[in-house]
């Protein structure tokens, strides 16, 4: 089981196949995800990595 704070919008994984949590839509670089500095980011997991990482944006509801 995965703790996802209440404040996550978003869950990204990054090219290291490490899974974030954003409180608000994250911005995209060369290697993975970054918050846009007006919101928090928490590293979830880290599983394999998948060549499509940049298709992993999800969208995030806690309820």
């Amino acid at each position: 089981m995965i703790n996802v704070p209440e404040w996550v919008r978003f869950i990204a994984q990054d090219s290291d196949g490490s899974w974030w949590g954003y409180s608000v839509e994250p911005l995209e670089n060369h290697r993975g995800w970054y918050e846009n500095e007006l919101g928090r980011n928490v590293k979830l997991i880290k599983t394999a990595p998948v060549e499509q990482w940049r298709k992993c944006l999800f969208s995030y509801n806690s309820k």
